[in-house]
């Protein structure tokens, strides 16, 4: 039998809520339907037959992750094609740099872009649906993006067509302040111009996501899909659970 919180009653969200904003988080929420983005590229290492063992990809993904954290390496123009090549890049590198994959340079050129081909014709068809969705959610009230980024948002949102749809946005690498610090939370709550408990915050991650924007003192909507690792959460702590941005409408 289906949780309670899985379906989101709009009716719900205007009249006992009294929603008048909302807050969407970017990466994992509105470009990979709730997923996280490292099982995301691991199951596109799935169809793409990598010889490679889960284990040695994940000791990859945090690699380049930190990597790229650490380092100015993305630029404010960086694509997210661009941004995700980049990232590949590193991935492979490092699972060659320690032995866990022999190829050349030609064959490991030739996965990169079979790799992000992939990946990046998987992101188009979510982020056009996203659209749809936060184009007719726009209607109900203005919304505000808050995302850990590399500084390139803006330019992100525009090549997936999604500028415009946010008054604002508040990313971590221009603002100083990371998720799962609430204070992000609280910014995006001022850029709305609303108290918290006038906001509905949607994010795909328990811990980045939902804790702190409750922290925050918002109204929340986790959006569920695979994760990371087995770990389980207290499903009682976000107002509501969805397993697809419909369920927003």
């Amino acid at each position: 039998m289906m949780n309670s919180k899985t379906t989101l009653q709009p009716e719900a969200l205007r009249s006992d809520w009294q929603i008048k904003g909302y807050i969407f988080d970017y990466g994992g929420t509105l470009d990979t339907n709730g997923n996280h983005w490292g099982k995301v590229i691991w199951h596109a290492y799935e169809r793409q037959n990598m010889p490679v063992a889960e284990s040695d990809f994940r000791e990859s993904y945090v690699y380049a992750e930190r990597k790229l954290g650490r380092e100015p390496i993305i630029k404010p123009d960086f694509t997210f094609r661009k941004t995700l090549a980049t990232k590949l890049r590193i991935e492979l590198g490092y699972l060659v740099e320690k032995g866990y994959w022999n190829v050349s340079d030609f064959e490991l050129e030739h996965s990169l872009t079979l790799l992000l081909n992939d990946l990046y014709g998987q992101v188009m068809a979510t982020t056009a649906h996203s659209r749809e969705v936060l184009l007719r959610l726009r209607e109900r009230g203005p919304m505000v993006l808050v995302s850990n980024f590399y500084g390139n948002i803006a330019r992100v949102l525009e090549e997936f067509q999604l500028d415009g749809i946010f008054g604002r946005i508040v990313e971590s690498a221009v603002v100083g302040v990371r998720k799962p610090n609430p204070v992000i939370f609280t910014l995006g709550v001022e850029a709305l111009g609303m108290e918290p408990g006038e906001t509905l915050v949607v994010g795909d991650s328990f811990k980045k996501d939902i804790l702190p924007a409750k922290e925050a003192g918002c109204h929340t909507v986790w959006f569920k899909g695979e994760e990371w690792t087995d770990e389980t959460f207290d499903e009682s702590v976000p107002d509501r659970i969805i397993t697809n941005l419909d369920q927003l409408l």
